[in-house]
């Protein structure tokens, strides 16, 4: 299974073996469970700066933010990092970053779950806004921010929970964006 954990080989009563995930053609998969994802993500780069005028100086930070978004990810759980760029300027519109979130401090229970999270967001404009909503891999909390949108949905078996981690900071977290995200959490299916 993606993201169990190392040495890990008692698979767990009732949990899936993998997950699918449907997400749109023009996003660039990276994944985050072989050796080679720094060299994916340098081919991202080189694409998307391809026959645009772009300096090595920001095709270089362009790099180094997505290498330190996927290594800080990976010391999280993240199993894929998908990235979009729709922009001519070449910027990066949206993103998503798939992790295994493995049971310990984090309530099984997604209303609990909710509550919980709902207790860390501090008060104020930015607040996210929290919610449990039904999909049909099952029951999922929904965080929404105003340039972000994570989706823990709970896996069976009392494994944890798949986080599908979104954002959009160019364009925000509403419209289009917010339901084209809502649609890829929605695909997401238990491989058993």
């Amino acid at each position: 299974m993606k993201g169990a954990a190392p040495g890990d080989t008692s698979p767990t009563v009732g949990a899936p073996r993998d997950y699918r995930l449907l997400v749109p053609r023009e996003w660039f998969r990276v994944d985050l469970m072989r050796d080679r994802w720094r060299a994916q993500l340098k081919t991202f780069v080189d694409r998307q700066s391809q026959g645009r005028n772009v300096s090595a100086e920001l095709k270089r930070d362009v790099w180094t933010t997505l290498r330190n978004t996927a290594e800080a990810g990976r010391a999280r759980g993240a199993m894929e990092f998908f990235l979009l760029t729709t922009s001519r300027d070449g910027g990066l519109p949206a993103s998503l970053l798939v992790s295994l979130l493995p049971r310990g401090e984090t309530p099984a229970d997604p209303e609990k779950y909710a509550a919980w999270l709902e207790l860390r967001e501090p008060e104020g404009p930015g607040r996210r806004q929290v919610s449990v909503v039904e999909l049909t891999a099952g029951p999922a909390v929904r965080v929404l921010g105003a340039a972000t949108l994570n989706v823990h949905v709970l896996m069976p078996g009392g494994v944890g929970y798949l986080t599908l981690s979104f954002s959009s900071p160019l364009t925000g977290m509403g419209g289009p964006m917010e339901r084209l995200c809502d649609a890829i959490a929605g695909s997401v299916r238990w491989v058993r």
